[in-house]
């Protein structure tokens, strides 16, 4: 199976994937653990890829969605965005609708903590 093969079944078989440089409990940089950090804070139940353990995939995230950067978080197989992205939605209450309307529980007290803390 080829690296983009790969992205899109795990895209397409989860509801939230973080493209992610380290894993939900270990990130390896700075971008990729504010990025878990929010998922995890909210609660939202994802599926974490390590680019680092597979260059394949490393690059191959970076073709499938034209995006140069990692962390990549994908919501019912859409590309939402990387770091500065996913913390705007955070803050502006973009996410919490995006999660909303796809169905993916979060926790919404969590969510309002962290505008009220950034506010």
């Amino acid at each position: 199976m080829s690296a983009q093969d790969q992205i899109r079944e795990t895209v397409e078989k989860n509801d939230v994937v973080l493209f992610m440089k380290g894993t939900k409990t270990m990130p390896q940089c700075g971008f990729s653990s504010r990025v878990a950090g929010v998922l995890n804070y909210m609660g939202i139940e994802y599926t974490d890829v390590n680019v680092l353990a597979d260059a394949e995939i490393r690059q191959g995230i970076k073709d499938f969605s034209d995006w140069p950067t990692i962390p990549q978080l994908y919501v019912k197989g859409e590309f939402v965005g990387g770091c500065d992205i996913v913390t705007e939605m955070t803050l502006s209450g973009e996410l919490d609708t995006l999660l909303s309307e796809n169905g993916i529980a979060f926790n919404k007290e969590a969510a309002d903590k962290i505008r009220e803390a950034n506010g």
